[in-house]
Order: structure tokens, then C-alpha cells, then sequence
């Protein structure tokens, strides 16, 4: 299992747009891929699991990836939230 934290920096927080971009590049990993917002967790393979959550700028959200792709999901995942959020 891989996890790591970041801060969303976009101020729009995690809109629609963004949200359909990450489930895109979640599911074309086997892994699950599941963040968590203020106690509350979603699964990025699904847009309004993540729109629920709520995301706003300045949240600090863990994501969570488990599976056999485990590494390079969790890599590309960061690289995606570091360049888009």
C-alpha cells in the first residue's frame, strides 16, 4: 500500500473538470485508488464519490493506493495532483 498527503492548491479546489481528469488517469490502473477529505474517503474511480467530498483549496487530502500497480499508480497520481491541483 502506498499513501501520501497533499495540499490542494488550486482554487477552485477539486472541481468537476479536474475530478473527470484524475478518474480518467485513475482507471487505467488495476490498483484501488481512494482519497480521503476531513474523514471522509471516495473512490477516484468514480466522479461523484470524489465530487462528495468536497475538496476545496488549502484541504490537505490523503490518497491511498493498494494493488498490484501500486507504484507507479501512486507516482503518477502525485504527479497528476503536483501539475493540476
Amino acid at each position: 500500500m502506498k499513501t501520501f498527503q497533499y495540499t490542494i492548491k488550486e482554487e477552485l479546489g477539486m472541481h468537476a473538470r479536474a475530478a473527470g481528469l484524475i478518474l480518467q488517469l485513475a482507471k487505467e490502473f488495476r490498483s484501488e485508488i481512494s482519497i480521503e477529505n476531513k474523514g471522509k474517503t471516495g473512490d477516484l474511480k468514480r466522479l461523484l464519490s470524489v465530487i462528495d467530498l468536497d475538496i476545496q483549496c488549502q484541504d490537505t487530502v490523503t490518497v491511498t493506493v493498494e494493488g498490484s500497480d501500486e507504484d507507479i499508480a501512486a507516482e503518477e497520481m502525485l504527479a497528476f495532483f503536483e501539475e493540476n491541483l
